[in-house]
């Protein structure tokens, strides 16, 4: 299991006119998350990306439990439960502090330039291999 974590700070922008976090603000947190992730990993989106590699969305789910409000500072946890083989499935919670206020999923296939679904690079499965072993 690989897990990361990453700050944010709640901008105006991400609320409505009550200061709560709008719900999808929080698809960019999970992105902040998972390029935070793959970077700590050594694996940067941007170098993925020059080196071919493109890894779009299949699959979101989010959950709500509480607001997110303005100003607040946001922890978003990622975490990487299995070796990713075609797909990756990465689980998020936001949290404030302590406190639960959302939990989610993404999945991603890994793509070519054309759109045909290809395995991992190999430094990312060397990476990948390394980590759980």
């Amino acid at each position: 299991m690989i897990v990361s974590r990453a700050q944010v700070t709640v901008r105006y922008a991400e609320t409505d006119m009550m200061g709560v976090v709008y719900h999808g603000s929080y698809l960019p947190w999970f992105e902040v998350g998972r390029t935070t992730l793959l970077k700590e990993l050594g694996l940067a989106y941007r170098q993925l990306e020059t080196d071919g590699y493109r890894l779009p969305v299949l699959e979101v789910g989010l959950k709500y439990l509480r607001p997110a409000l303005y100003d607040d500072g946001i922890t978003i946890i990622t975490t990487l439960r299995e070796k990713p083989l075609l797909r990756i499935r990465l689980e998020y919670e936001v949290r404030r502090g302590q406190e639960l206020l959302a939990t989610g999923f993404s999945v991603h296939a890994f793509i070519d330039r054309a759109g045909k679904p290809v395995r991992p690079p190999v430094s990312a499965v060397a990476v990948f291999t390394a980590a759980f072993k």
